[in-house]
């Protein structure tokens, strides 16, 4: 005997009111096919189920959603655009190219071939999924474009690297909003191109009345000046920041501009816009970001001073913030504060180092002289994650303290790794140099020769 079925429209308010609980979804789901009442209902409620699978951590129980409805002998429900969208975004998320070719024939079949937001959706999937071709394929097929369409090819052509598609396109857009500069900005910021992406953002400004940048923008531009170092450019954002009033509420933007005033050479700035900061605002990524721009300025008192005042306030340091500290203790020379700070990680935190936490380590053990301990350090790196770069930091620091015993010891663990990189020969033979003996430099000179070693040639910006 059929049980008794909740009416559509209660139905339909359960699945509002619970959207994006995973359980309640399935509870709902389940009763629906335990009823046998799935295979009639209509799009008004298929549609949020099919929204939160596709949007969920799942998405191919949307795909099996689908299946089992089109499949099932008794089913007579039926899918309009919103469903047809939804399905699209979980064949994306899942990169499931296949699967999206599947639905965008049935779309056709369907009769949404000429539907701006499921081609849109079309177009989008394909470009998740990296098929650039397809979703160029259905953005000139489709009589009709909005901006949203628009917005999603030149992101695409962006995110993946083609950015001579994207300014071409562009520039032939009929009309252009924040979305579409930013993801111009973007990409240029991506390619390493960061001159164009400030030409970008100063048109945008100067040129142009209509559209402004907003907090994405800016967060896209930052990493750019970054990349040149221009503390100028960085200082006329921060006055356009200010003017329009980001950082009063966008913590994302105040944390970035920290760690691009840090990088452009002015802690000064940096230690200021942190200060403004709101102590209830303030997030692991602010106190990580100025920790680690004292770092870069050999500020290691500062720095530990932060991280103290940052455990003050009850917030968890994460791998990051360790990193930061380790290398502000590391330039500071504070040898007994970075060991405490590393021992603080692994026991009382139950972080697992990196690789990247030990060559810190090692390169602070190292310009403080302390060779010995450096030397067992390294031996006690795991082998899974152990690299060359750490016996080569190392080898630095017997050059600089002249130990050419270590050095001896050192060479031949870098030599079990890699024995082609002509530098590691010409420090070794600068380190027996040093101490006088001349003839074992021209005995590894000879081997450097003998096994084709060769110095990765240098180059200048300038």
């Amino acid at each position: 005997m059929r049980k008794h079925l909740p009416a559509p429209h209660n139905l339909l308010s359960l699945l509002s009111q619970h959207i994006a609980r995973r359980q309640a979804i399935q509870q709902i789901h389940a009763q629906l096919l335990l009823t046998g009442a799935f295979h009639s209902i209509n799009p008004t409620l298929c549609n949020p189920l099919l929204r939160h699978y596709s949007l969920g951590s799942f998405p191919q129980e949307a795909i099996l959603l689908f299946k089992h409805l089109q499949l099932h002998p008794l089913s007579i429900c039926f899918f309009d655009s919103f469903a047809y969208s939804f399905l699209i975004k979980a064949a994306a998320n899942l990169q499931d190219t296949a699967a999206g070719n599947q639905l965008h024939a049935l779309t056709f079949r369907a009769g949404f071939q000429f539907h701006v937001y499921v081609q849109t959706a079309l177009l989008n999937m394909y470009a998740d999924c990296g098929s650039l071709v397809y979703a160029k394929q259905v953005f000139d097929e489709m009589p009709q474009r909005n901006l949203v369409t628009w917005n999603a090819m030149i992101t695409a052509f962006a995110k993946w690297g083609d950015l001579r598609l994207a300014r071409s396109m562009f520039e032939q857009m009929p009309t252009a909003n924040v979305v579409s500069w930013t993801a111009l900005i973007a990409g240029y910021t991506r390619a390493n191109n960061p001159r164009e992406a400030l030409a970008l953002l100063r048109r945008m400004v100067m040129d142009n009345g209509i559209v402004k940048p907003n907090e994405v923008t800016v967060l896209a531009v930052l990493p750019a000046i970054c990349n040149l170092g221009r503390l100028e450019s960085c200082q006329s954002v921060h006055a356009y920041i200010e003017k329009s009033g980001f950082t009063a509420y966008d913590i994302q933007v105040a944390n970035s501009l920290i760690d691009t005033y840090a990088k452009c050479g002015c802690i000064n700035s940096a230690f200021k816009v942190f200060e403004a900061i709101s102590h209830e605002k303030r997030t692991l990524v602010s106190w990580t970001s100025i920790i680690s721009g004292f770092a870069m300025h050999g500020m290691g008192k500062q720095a530990a001073d932060s991280f103290k005042q940052m455990k003050e306030k009850c917030l968890k340091p994460n791998q990051v913030t360790f990193l930061s500290i380790l290398n502000a203790c590391s330039h500071g020379g504070l040898v007994k504060e970075g060991i405490e700070f590393f021992r603080k990680m692994v026991d009382e935190c139950q972080i697992l180092p990196d690789i990247k936490h030990y060559g810190c380590l090692i390169d602070m053990l190292g310009r403080a002289g302390w060779l010995e301990e450096a030397e067992k350090i390294s031996l006690q790196i795991p082998g899974q994650i152990s690299n060359v770069v750490i016996w080569r930091t190392l080898l630095g620091a017997c050059q600089l303290y002249g130990d050419v015993q270590m050095a001896e010891r050192v060479v031949g663990k870098i030599m079990e790794m890699e024995m082609r990189y002509g530098g590691d020969y010409v420090l070794f033979s600068n380190i027996v140099a040093g101490s006088g003996k001349f003839e074992d430099v021209e005995k590894v000179r000879r081997v450097k020769d003998e096994r084709n070693a060769s110095k990765v040639l240098g180059i200048s910006m300038v």
